[in-house]
């Protein structure tokens, strides 16, 4: 185990009249972090519940898990996170990536790195009370003035390799996702840690860590069908259009380059997803942590040997609808992680 304590956060949809609630489940539960992702056409709006999360909670940290520069200006971001920063106490964080849900349902594209790396560089300029040219316009947030809101960290989510270095040299805080399989962590860390190196950048003034697809359940072959919607979801952003495949392990590659075609995004995140019956049962079991504490503790506490210093759980649901319902499962789910896993963690 790493000698920094690492830190652990569930990700978990925005549904009104539930977030707060289970907000504060979460935390009870000893999570450290509470993600909402930013994906407007599938998941409700995460700000207004993130808030309300807020003042149901006294320690978890709260956030975007993610936002993009696509769907929403960077100045617009940058005023909701330092709003939930202030109404939080400075437990806010804004996780961000390329979009690819929130930007594919609205028919645009996702942003490509330098969109990524230009759009963390406006919001944490905003959030620092600068003033920034936009179009030719000098553009600051004014309500900041003598407000003294300390800035949120940014934390960029990352898959492939020109992404991570950019994330390596932009970023607070820098989260794969790449699945939860031993070489694919090991694979980003090294991408991650050579380019610190390269560029003198010191290992301690980053926190590095990943989103982990993981289900604890003690029936595993339970845990495994709950997993298999998320576990397509993450090897869907391994293969997104135009991405290089060339770096992909060989379990990867196929599934990846299939999902270049095939994903369905009108079902994105969802069992009923057409793509799903190509997630076999050991694909899962590889690129997934899925079954009994013992298991999920044994594979979880590998990952964090190489290096990580936050943990994300993508986590499944036994309830497909209704939304609210859906969550409520997922985070009752989280439970068995929580009581059997977490604690040796610590």
């Amino acid at each position: 185990m790493t000698s920094k304590q690492t830190e652990f956060g569930l990700v978990m949809e925005a549904s009104p009249g539930y977030t707060a609630r289970l907000a504060r489940e979460i935390e009870a539960m000893g999570f450290d972090y509470l993600l909402c992702p930013d994906t407007q056409n599938l998941a409700p709006d995460p700000y207004g519940q993130l808030n309300l999360a807020a003042a149901a909670t006294s320690t978890l940290k709260l956030g975007t898990g993610v936002t993009n520069p696509i769907t929403r200006d960077t100045a617009v971001t940058a005023t909701a996170v330092t709003s939930l920063q202030q109404e939080s106490g400075g437990r806010a964080i804004c996780v961000i990536g390329r979009g690819d849900s929130s930007a594919e349902h609205i028919g645009v594209r996702n942003s490509t790195t330098a969109q990524l790396r230009a759009g963390v560089g406006q919001i944490r300029s905003y959030m620092r009370g600068d003033v920034i040219d936009r179009n030719g316009k000098k553009s600051a947030l004014r309500w900041l003035n003598n407000e003294q809101v300390p800035p949120a960290p940014v934390d960029i989510a990352c898959t492939g390799p020109k992404t991570i270095r950019m994330a390596v040299e932009a970023g607070d805080r820098i989260s794969f996702a790449v699945g939860s399989a031993p070489e694919r962590i090991t694979w980003a860390m090294k991408t991650a840690t050579d380019h610190l190196n390269a560029i003198g950048r010191s290992r301690d003034s980053i926190s590095i860590g990943a989103f982990v697809n993981l289900v604890c359940d003690p029936d595993e072959q339970r845990a495994i069908s709950i997993g298999r919607m998320i576990a397509g979801m993450v090897a869907h952003f391994a293969g997104m259009k135009n991405a290089p495949l060339d770096h992909l392990p060989p379990e990867l590659k196929e599934l990846a380059r299939h999902m270049q075609s095939q994903y369905d995004m009108d079902r994105h995140a969802q069992e009923e997803a057409e793509h799903a019956g190509e997630v076999s049962d050991s694909f899962v079991d590889w690129f997934s942590i899925c079954g009994p504490a013992e298991k999920c503790q044994s594979r979880l506490s590998q990952l964090i040997d190489l290096g990580l210093d936050h943990v994300y759980i993508l986590g499944g649901s036994p309830v497909a609808h209704p939304h609210g319902e859906r969550q409520a499962a997922m985070v009752e789910q989280a439970r068995y992680f929580a009581d059997g896993v977490l604690p040796a963690l610590r």
